[in-house]
């Protein structure tokens, strides 16, 4: 049963974005703690951060947003063409107008990541629709731009040039 009534559906969205924003904060300030010697706290923002995924989650699932895989690859494929068609070369271009030089550089980086997650998506989707699962042994992704390979690193990041050791492995 997913909620039905326009209000309450406005606010179970609100509610989702919310919980999926500070579900991504405290792993970011998780990281910070990490990096600044505080393993506790950092474990401290993880957990919690977890608690914001299950409010997340259940809001999503109340609103009917959760399908079978084909579908949910169907909306990851919309969702990254359009963050790729529409949505980066405008913030870019924008970031580029008003000289926001670090603005340009992160919306170059997701933009060119963008690109390849709606192909590995496009490959999936082939291949659930057709009773299969897709043959990957490794994912790898690079910490700074977001870059994803498949299977093998390169040796240097073709965005952003980090080396291959940087990249987070996903097996």
């Amino acid at each position: 049963m997913t909620v039905e009534r326009k209000m309450t559906r406005k606010f179970l969205e609100d509610a989702f974005a919310g919980e999926s924003m500070a579900h991504m904060k405290y792993l970011i300030f998780a990281e910070q703690a990490e990096k600044e010697g505080y393993p506790n706290v950092a474990k401290l923002f993880r957990a919690i951060a977890y608690a914001e995924f299950v409010h997340a989650k259940n809001h999503f699932v109340a609103l009917g947003k959760l399908g079978k895989t084909p579908e949910n690859l169907q909306e990851g494929i919309d969702g990254e063409t359009y963050e790729v068609d529409e949505m980066y070369p405008v913030f870019k271009k924008v970031a580029e107008f008003q000289g926001e030089k670090e603005a340009l550089r992160t919306t170059h980086y997701a933009l060119e990541a963008e690109k390849i997650h709606a192909e590995l998506y496009e490959e999936a989707k082939e291949r659930v629709e057709s009773g299969k699962d897709i043959e990957i042994k490794k994912v790898y992704i690079c910490p700074v731009c977001g870059y994803t390979a498949v299977d093998e690193a390169p040796e240097y990041c073709p965005v952003c040039g980090a080396p291959r050791e940087k990249f987070v492995v996903f097996d």
